[in-house]
C-alpha cells in the first residue's frame, strides 16, 4: 500500500508546461503499463556547478601588487591589490562565492597603466554539458560597469564560438550596429543578436551595477508580460526554427573590451582607476535532457542525466542498448499539455518492423549484415528507416517523422558557407568573417563582397602608412611609390624595374613631368 501511494503521488497530472513526470503507471483494457510522457529537469543555479576561466595571462590583478583608485575618489590611490596576501586579493572565484554579511567579494583585473593598448579580458564559463537558460543571465560589476563589452556562446564545449549580445555606450561606433532593446524585438526575431546601450552607460557605481542579457523579455515575446501563457512558449520553441538552440549552451564567454571610464573621456594622468571587478554572475537554468529526464545530478565532477525512455548518454542522447530498433528522436512539447516522449523501443516490440516512416515503399534485406533496410529513400530522408535527412538538408523539428516535409534544404549561402550542409538545427559552417544561420551576413567589422573580408583600417586608427588613406573601412590607397594592403611597402624595394622608373632614379621630378607632358601632347595632336 505505501508503495501504490508513492507511486500516485508521482504520478499527479502534469503542472501546465512543467513537464516535471516522465511516466505513469496505469491500467487499460490491454493490461496495466506505463504511459511516457516528455518531462524536463527543474531549473537551478548553474553557477554552482561551472569551471571559470579568465585570460589572457596575468590580468588577474596582484602579481605583481598594484595600488588602484576609485572613480569616486580618484586621487585617493589607498585600495591594493596583492595576490599573496589573501584579505587583499581578488581571484576568479571570488565571482562565484557567497558574499557574507552583504560585504562584496570580487575578481579584479589589472589596472589600465599601459594604455593606450587596450584593456582585455575574457572570462570563460564551462559546465561541460548542455545547459538551458530559463531566466536572465545577471553579471555584477564593482567601480562602474564596462563601456564595451560582449556576450559569447558556445554549443560545442568551446570548440566554436558565436555572439549572443553586445554591450557599448555607443553601439555604432563600438560595433557598427544600431541600438536595439530586447522588448522591441518580434515574435519572428526573438533570437536576433543585438547591441544594447541600457547597461553600458556611466550611472556612477554605487548605483546601476549589473549587465543583463535578457532570457525573460525573449520569452516574454511568446508567453505574455508575465509569463504566463507558457503553452505558447513551447509551441513555438518546438516549431519556431533555431529558438532552441538560441537558449542553450555549453559554455559563455565575456569579453571584456573597455572598462568604465566615470562618465568622461580616459584621463592619462591617472591610469589606475580604470579596470574591471566583478563581484557576482548569475546563470538560471536546466540540463538538456532532450525531453527524456526529470533529474540531473552532478556526478564525477559533471552534470548528467538522469535518462528515462530507454535512452542513456549525458543528455540522453542515445538508445539504450536492446533498444535500437528504430532511430532516436529527442522528445517534443508538443502535443500540449504533455507532450511526446518518442521513447526509444526494444526489438520485438511494437516498432520492431522495418519502418520507412511512408518515405519508401520498398525494404531489402542484407543478408551479411542480417538487417533489413528501406530502399530508394524520397522527400529528401535517407537512413535504414528513411530516418535521417540527406546531406544538405535538416530535421524539420515541428513536423513528425512520416511528414513529407521532414527535411528542409539548409540553403547555405554559396559563397559565405563552408559547404551547403548544415547542423540539425540548420545552421551552416561559416567562413572566417560570416555569421549567421546561413552565413549570409559578416561579423562586425567585416563586409561584404561576394564573401566577409576584413576591414583593414579604420580612419580613426590611421592605420594606412607611408600616407596612404583609409577607404569605406576596406582598402588603403596607397601614394605613387608605395604599395601593399597598408601602402607599407616601398615599390622601390618590391621591384627594382618601378625603382628605375621611379622620380629621381634617372632624373629630376621635373624632367619626369615634362616628358609624362610630351607624351599627352602627342597623343591629342594623334600623333
Amino acid at each position: 500500500m505505501l508503495y501504490l501511494a508513492a507511486l500516485l503521488v508521482h504520478c499527479v497530472p502534469l503542472a501546465m508546461g512543467q513537464y516535471d513526470i516522465c511516466k505513469s503507471w496505469v491500467t487499460t483494457d490491454d493490461g496495466p503499463s506505463w504511459e511516457f510522457y516528455a518531462c524536463q529537469p527543474k531549473a537551478m543555479r548553474m553557477k554552482d556547478y561551472v569551471t571559470v576561466r579568465v585570460d589572457p595571462a596575468g590580468i588577474t590583478c596582484g602579481d605583481p601588487p598594484e595600488r588602484f583608485c576609485t572613480h569616486e575618489n580618484p586621487y585617493l590611490c589607498s585600495d591594493e591589490c596583492d595576490a599573496s596576501n589573501p584579505d587583499l586579493a581578488h581571484p576568479p572565484k571570488l565571482m562565484f562565492d557567497s558574499e557574507d554579511e552583504g560585504l562584496a567579494t570580487y575578481w579584479q583585473s589589472v589596472t589600465w597603466r599601459r594604455y593606450p593598448e587596450p584593456l582585455l579580458a575574457n572570462i570563460t564559463l564551462s559546465w561541460n554539458k548542455s545547459i538551458e537558460l530559463t531566466d536572465d543571465i545577471v553579471i555584477t560589476f564593482e567601480y562602474g560597469r564596462p563601456t564595451i563589452m560582449m556576450l559569447e556562446k558556445s554549443l560545442d564545449n568551446g570548440r566554436t564560438w558565436h555572439p549572443y549580445q553586445y554591450y557599448a555606450d555607443d553601439c555604432m561606433e563600438a560595433f557598427s550596429m544600431p541600438a536595439r532593446r530586447v522588448r522591441d524585438l518580434s515574435t519572428t526575431s526573438a533570437n536576433r543578436v543585438l547591441c544594447t546601450e541600457e547597461y553600458s552607460r556611466w550611472a556612477g557605481s554605487k548605483k546601476e551595477k549589473t549587465v543583463r542579457f535578457e532570457v525573460r523579455d525573449r520569452f516574454a515575446i511568446f508567453a505574455g508580460p508575465d509569463l504566463k501563457n507558457m503553452d505558447n512558449l513551447y509551441t513555438r520553441l518546438e516549431s519556431a526554427k533555431g529558438l532552441k538552440d538560441f537558449f542553450t549552451v555549453t559554455d559563455l564567454r565575456m569579453r571584456l573590451l573597455r572598462p568604465a571610464l566615470g562618465g568622461t573621456y580616459v584621463q592619462r594622468e591617472n591610469l589606475y582607476k580604470y579596470f574591471y571587478a566583478v563581484s557576482n554572475i548569475e546563470v538560471t537554468g536546466r540540463c538538456k535532457c532532450n525531453l527524456h529526464a526529470n533529474l540531473c545530478t552532478f556526478k564525477e565532477g559533471s552534470l548528467q542525466c538522469e535518462c528515462e525512455h530507454n535512452t542513456t548518454g549525458q543528455d540522453c542522447g542515445k538508445c539504450k542498448k536492446n533498444f535500437r530498433s528504430r532511430s532516436w528522436r529527442a522528445g517534443s512539447y508538443l502535443p500540449l499539455p504533455n507532450g511526446s516522449p518518442n521513447a526509444c523501443a526494444a526489438a520485438g516490440s511494437a516498432f520492431g518492423n522495418c519502418e520507412c516512416y511512408g518515405h519508401s515503399n520498398r525494404c531489402s534485406y542484407i543478408d551479411f549484415l542480417n538487417v533489413v533496410t528501406c530502399v530508394s529513400c524520397k522527400h529528401n530522408t535517407r537512413g535504414q528507416h528513411c530516418q535521417h535527412c540527406r546531406l544538405g538538408f535538416y530535421r524539420n523539428s515541428s513536423a513528425e517523422l512520416d511528414d513529407e516535409n521532414v527535411c528542409i534544404e539548409c540553403n547555405c549561402n554559396q559563397i559565405g558557407s563552408m559547404h551547403d550542409r548544415c547542423n540539425e538545427t540548420g545552421y551552416c559552417e561559416c567562413r572566417e568573417g560570416a555569421t549567421g544561420p546561413k552565413c549570409d551576413d559578416c561579423l562586425p567589422n567585416y563586409y561584404w563582397r561576394q564573401g566577409c573580408f576584413p576591414n583593414v583600417c579604420d580612419d580613426e586608427l590611421l592605420l594606412c602608412q607611408n600616407g596612404g588613406t583609409c577607404y569605406q573601412n576596406q582598402r588603403c590607397i596607397c601614394p605613387v611609390g608605395f604599395k601593399g594592403v597598408l601602402c607599407q611597402q616601398s615599390r622601390c624595394e618590391a621591384d627594382k624595374q618601378d625603382c628605375d622608373r621611379a622620380p629621381g632614379a634617372g632624373g629630376s621630378l621635373v624632367t619626369v613631368a615634362l616628358g609624362v607632358l610630351a607624351l599627352q601632347l602627342r597623343a591629342w595632336a594623334g600623333l
